[in-house]
């Protein structure tokens, strides 16, 4: 089955614990359609670069899945019908990393920029 990286963004005024529910949610109706969860981080509450339905931060979080197209089709139409999904963000990856994500990895450890 093909692989895909996924990212919303829930409202600001959502509790954790209710953020988390949706990473819970939307990985149940993956299952429930054929595909499985590979893994799922929840990065936090996150200022974003411009607002978005009059909220300045949101609440951001990143799924792994392994599913057939239909899957992941059904996942983000119920993402935008969701009142408190903002954004959802979807995309086709050959294989998937290990270890965390960019975003959850500490500073030092992603240091591969040049000095100036």
């Amino acid at each position: 089955m093909p692989l895909y990286e996924h990212v919303f963004i829930s409202r600001q005024d959502l509790s954790n614990a209710q953020a988390e529910g949706l990473v819970e949610h939307f990985g149940t109706v993956l299952t429930d359609n054929g595909g499985s969860l590979v893994d799922s981080e929840y990065w936090g509450v996150k200022t974003l670069a411009y607002r978005i339905n009059k909220n300045r931060k949101g609440h951001f979080a990143f799924l792994r899945s392994d599913a057939p197209a239909a899957a992941v089709q059904e996942m983000e139409r119920l993402m935008r019908l969701h009142e408190d999904v903002m954004r959802v963000l979807t995309v086709k990856v050959d294989a998937h990393e290990d270890g965390p994500s960019a975003q959850m990895q500490k500073r030092d450890e992603r240091d591969d920029r040049r000095r100036r």
